[in-house]
């Protein structure tokens, strides 16, 4: 609804109210209503508290600093009802859209990000030669737990708690051997593995006090991936049936506007040849600064926000390559799940997949972008390569689950943190809380190099 989008929330909810007097919503209204509520949960901050948050990590702030910044456009902000909100995360977001503000921290101290995102490293030359080799590839091991906690009371004590948490399919080449491990409440029911956003399925009465966990156990094996794609070899590729879906628009988060277009045209210039303009947009996308991001079901279009933005996070950047990519006549596809390491990070993350003729999928991570080092077979590892320390839960966006949610999600394009719902409603992400360990294991005998 336009007028959501705009800000306008009184008049949108007037014209919500009005439309659902002597009977009930629609679906698409109701979820309106829950956007707008969604919308100001993200954006939290007035003027003064975005200053106040802002002065935490740059105690002797400048009202004149302060004002640059926020002239600047540093601060995500939205008007809402003519009152100016500011989102929550955009104090710590102004630290990595300006230089000028990261050097007036007073503890200055690099952002967590994952140790495959910074620089070409072992693991990636490891990927590399491995699948240059007649041997296996580069492997990883790993038993993980992801668990969904509902707070107490959120539920009325003996109502049923409905759970779906992500589970991993099967999929040659890349994740393989997966053995589900147990529980809790039970053995969850899996949905089938043909599921594009495949669930562990829970069912648990509420009780009053008592917090409600849901956890999946499993173990599974990822193996890293990697293509060097010769130029000379890409022909453009016909609309098969089977890759005709992933040349089309797809609303709302895949279309080809005007701005689409002159974006794509400034970009891809003259070049013809398919590796060659998807390495021009990669190029270009990478070049987007990341930022946090509000909840994606408070955003129209992801792809499209991403461009005018001018900043993003992991998905935008996918939707906006996904869309540039399909615009050009080269299928590419969402895929999306968590990332760790061999230390302490962890992070849900989404990147994609691209299909090259005559090479076919090959997968593609655009937020990791360009990595810097010496050796320049590496530089573009993720336009064609894949590491071994991410766990796929999703093959699309937005797809249903099995079993079907009865209320409308929380999130409405990925599945990484999970879901929960009762007679009553959805709970949102307010309501509970989730987490993600894993252990890294010994890689089976046939495995090792």
């Amino acid at each position: 609804m336009d007028l959501v989008d705009g800000g306008r929330f009184a008049q949108a909810e007037r014209l919500i109210a009005q439309a659902g007097e002597g009977g009930s919503l629609t679906d698409e209204l109701a979820f309106q209503r829950e956007r707008m509520r969604r919308i100001r949960l993200d954006f939290s901050l007035d003027e003064s508290g975005l200053r106040a948050a802002v002065r935490r990590q740059i105690p002797d702030l400048r009202e004149d600093e302060f004002r640059r910044w926020r002239r600047a456009g540093l601060f995500d902000a939205m008007a809402i009802d003519g009152e100016i909100r500011y989102f929550g995360r955009a104090p710590h977001n102004l630290f990595r859209l300006s230089e000028e503000a990261r050097a007036r921290r007073a503890q200055p101290r690099p952002f967590h990000d994952s140790p495959l995102e910074l620089a070409q490293g072992p693991h990636h030359a490891e990927v590399r030669d491995r699948a240059a080799s007649a041997g296996p590839a580069a492997a990883r091991r790993v038993r993980i737990t992801q668990s969904l906690t509902v707070e107490p009371d959120a539920v009325p004590a003996g109502e049923t708690i409905r759970a779906w948490l992500p589970y991993p399919r099967a999929i040659a080449g890349q994740q393989e051997d997966i053995r589900l491990l147990g529980g809790e409440p039970g053995m969850p029911r899996l949905a089938p593995a043909s599921a594009l956003q495949r669930t562990a399925y829970f069912e648990q009465p509420a009780r009053a006090g008592q917090a409600t966990r849901f956890s999946v156990s499993y173990e599974l094996t990822i193996l890293g991936r990697h293509v060097q794609v010769d130029p000379a070899r890409v022909v453009p590729v016909e609309a098969s049936p089977g890759l005709a879906p992933f040349l089309s628009e797809r609303v709302p988060h895949v279309v080809f506007s005007d701005a689409m277009r002159l974006f794509s045209a400034q970009v891809v210039g003259d070049e013809t040849n398919p590796y060659r303009i998807a390495r021009r947009l990669f190029d270009a996308v990478d070049r987007i600064p990341w930022a946090g991001a509000r909840e994606y079901s408070t955003i129209a279009n992801l792809g499209e926000h991403a461009l005018r933005a001018g900043r993003a996070d992991c998905g935008q950047q996918t939707l906006l390559l996904i869309t540039l990519l399909r615009l050009n006549g080269i299928p590419a596809r969402w895929q999306s799940g968590w990332i760790f390491s061999d230390g302490d990070y962890n992070n849900m993350h989404d990147w994609g997949w691209l299909y090259l003729a005559p090479y076919g999928w090959l997968p593609m991570d655009v937020t990791f972008g360009r990595l810097p080092g010496d050796d320049p077979t590496l530089e573009h590892f993720y336009l064609g390569g894949m590491d071994a320390y991410r766990v796929a839960f999703n093959d699309d966006y937005g797809r249903e689950f099995v079993p079907a949610k009865t209320h409308f999600r929380s999130e409405t394009v990925d599945l990484q943190r999970g879901e929960a719902e009762w007679a009553g409603g959805n709970l949102y992400f307010d309501q509970w809380d989730y987490d993600f360990d894993w252990e890294l294991l010994p890689l089976p005998e046939d495995q090792r190099s």
